[in-house]
């Protein structure tokens, strides 16, 4: 590149970061503290929250900030390792059926795994109703790792679940014969939709709806009417998909990170023929968790339509400026935030709400 180029090329990258950083950064407010490994936060009415904690608490936090007691009904949750009462949505329409769905580790003689629940929030507040285990990840393994467990609701009510390949089973994400690395769609009441992409074939599992993932810890319903994901690499190779219907992401066979300590993964290679490239990816790993969409304007027009991901790694809430499918610019916010962000919501107010995955965890808002 001639010094012309190079210089018209570096002014562009300087007025875009001037332009997509307008504005002053938004500042930190705490709303509650004392919450306990915190990983998912669903919004009631009244400036109201649901949270999970890791151990197997599901509490109700005031507009104040103060922590209910339990809330009681929840299945035995093995709070182990990486696992344990793990992220948690409502209904879309929970206005009026006040139904629930949540992802824990599922214990068994045999080990554990993910599953999905859905239950009905009592009239009082107190207790679940109605439990149901919707889906159960098969096979069951003995380890405390890579549970994925991320939910994500479509507008048609169809609910897709992230699930990790439980790390020492991570050949099998290339497989259909087996829950692992992958995503699975279901209905509300647990059953199939008859257009997923292998109900008819043979040897493959019908809840799959794409394979080849590692530990998917991100997953939300974008403002293009599609689902989006992000999920740890091994040492590099966070990525961020658009998982569709039937395809492969690649793990272990491809990847943008290596093993840790270093060597190759898989084939050592980046890509591969039948095999999806990731939409964006990071290396080094910021270990990525929580994803939300800024479709309000309440943060000014500049970052409306931002994608937001947190970083357990580096401790910062990472803004994607976004120009369709492509990355335009990278901001890294609240840099001396000193915590693990865990999860990430749009609230319905049109704020950001955030989680803390600390032993002392904080549920904190983003004030523009």
């Amino acid at each position: 590149m001639n010094s012309a180029k190079a210089q018209l090329s570096l002014t562009l990258a300087l007025t875009l970061a001037c332009v997509f950083s307008a504005g002053a950064a938004p500042t930190v407010e705490v709303l509650a503290r004392g919450l306990q490994h915190p990983w998912a936060v669903a919004f009631l009415a009244d400036g109201r929250f649901l949270v999970t904690e890791r151990p197997g608490r599901l509490r109700l936090v005031d507009a104040s900030g103060r922590l209910g007691e339990p809330i009681k009904g929840l299945p035995e949750v093995d709070a182990v390792g990486q696992g344990g009462l793990l992220d948690l949505i409502t209904d879309r329409n929970f206005a009026a059926n006040r139904r629930l769905y949540f992802c824990f580790a599922e214990p068994s003689n045999n080990g554990n795994s993910s599953a999905l629940a859905s239950a009905r929030l009592s009239a009082d507040e107190t207790r679940l109703e109605d439990l149901k285990v919707l889906f159960s990840q098969r096979p069951k393994v003995a380890s405390n790792l890579h549970f994925g467990c991320r939910i994500a609701q479509a507008p048609n009510s169809d609910l897709y679940l992230t699930l990790g390949e439980r790390y020492f089973k991570m050949a099998e994400a290339q497989s259909l014969d087996n829950h692992h690395g992958k995503i699975v769609r279901i209905r509300p009441d647990g059953s199939v939709p008859v257009d997923n992409p292998f109900v008819n074939r043979k040897g493959a599992l019908p809840e799959i709806w794409s394979y080849g993932h590692r530990n998917v810890q991100g997953a939300t319903w974008g403002p293009d009417d599609r689902l989006w994901t992000h999920e740890h690499g091994p040492q590099g190779g966070d990525e961020i998909n658009l998982p569709l219907a039937g395809r492969n992401y690649g793990w272990p066979v491809i990847s943008y990170g290596e093993k840790y300590g270093g060597g190759p993964i898989g084939e050592g290679i980046t890509a591969k023929a039948g095999m999806e490239q990731p939409m964006h990816y990071w290396t080094p790993s910021i270990a990525p968790s929580g994803m939300a969409f800024i479709t309000s304007e309440r943060y000014g027009k500049a970052w409306q339509g931002s994608l937001l991901v947190g970083s357990l790694k580096f401790r910062y809430l990472a803004r994607l400026q976004l120009d369709g499918q492509r990355v335009l610019l990278e901001e890294k916010l609240l840099p001396d935030l000193g915590q693990r962000v865990r999860d990430v919501r749009e609230g319905p107010d049109g704020l950001i709400y955030l989680l803390s995955d600390e032993k002392n965890g904080q549920l904190m808002r983003l004030r523009p």
